[in-house]
């Protein structure tokens, strides 16, 4: 998804390290066709190495103290964890760090995915006709995903003490089953052939918490969504009524910020969906 470029001068730093990190990985970047993150966060653009392969380079940047911990290395953990999961997860080649100026920039280089993302948004906002091996291939990539034993955390439970109390008006169900997940499974980070996208913020989550942030995205689109359900029938069940409860009330939090406002009302229905099935209507 397109964002704009940050102030001159972070944009201008932010270029400058892109193309340190690209001559210290012996790479040729592409010209004319870079993207840029949140807040100018993050910028990546085509290149190709040496032998002409087709390559992804992208540099993130944070405050040097707080250059570590999950989002930080989320890549690097991933690859180190999943590998190329069958083809569905681009690969990631090689990192390059440096510090200046009391900032730090991570440059990760991955093979490319040239297949385009489904939506240019999280959110859903067409119909989508995808044939029944894409939806085998994302069921069968997301259950090795979260066989995968890991430390790392994606969703906490002091986080759904509260927000699910907060935003869905239920007392957080108890999980009965904690497993990993990529934890950003939505259609801007899908692509077809499947290829899943940004695996940042991967680790541990109530189970069906990838199937239900999926289903949340997909709200605008009935059929879609229904299709959703229908690929993963842990949705619905007492099992993934945390995961649900959670996706739902961390989404009903950003609309509350003035974000994803287009999914307010789905959301909100989904809520008394929740609070029926937890028996607190």
């Amino acid at each position: 998804m397109y964002s704009p470029p940050p102030d001159p001068d972070t944009e201008q730093r932010m270029r400058a390290h892109h193309a340190r990190a690209a001559k210290a990985l012996d790479v040729q970047v592409e010209p004319g066709a870079e993207f840029w993150g949140w807040a100018g966060r993050t910028v990546g653009a085509p290149a190709r190495t040496i032998t002409g392969a087709p390559v992804w380079l992208r540099l993130v940047s944070a405050p040097e103290d707080k250059a570590s911990g999950k989002l930080w290395d989320g890549a690097l953990d991933a690859q180190h964890a999943f590998g190329d999961l069958d083809g569905h997860r681009p690969v990631l080649l090689a990192v390059h760090d440096a510090v200046d100026g009391g900032t730090a920039y991570r440059a990760e280089l991955t093979a490319r995915v040239d297949e385009p993302v489904l939506s240019d948004d999280p959110i859903l906002r067409h119909d989508l006709q995808l044939p029944d091996s894409w939806w085998t291939d994302l069921a069968g990539t997301l259950e090795k995903v979260a066989a995968v034993s890991t430390n790392r955390v994606a969703v906490r439970q002091q986080y759904m003490d509260r927000a699910i109390s907060e935003f869905v008006g239920i007392p957080a169900p108890a999980s009965p089953c904690w497993t990993t997940a990529h934890s950003d499974v939505h259609w801007a980070n899908l692509c077809a052939p499947l290829r899943i996208l940004d695996w940042e913020g991967w680790g541990r989550a109530p189970e069906g918490f990838d199937a239900a942030t999926l289903y949340a995205y997909s709200l605008l689109q009935e059929d879609v969504a229904a299709r959703v359900r229908n690929v993963f029938t842990v949705l619905g069940s007492p099992a993934a009524l945390a995961a649900e409860a959670t996706v739902c009330a961390q989404l009903l939090q950003t609309v509350a910020r003035g974000d994803n406002l287009a999914l307010e009302g789905r959301l909100k229905q989904w809520g008394r969906e929740l609070r029926h099935r937890s028996g607190d209507c």
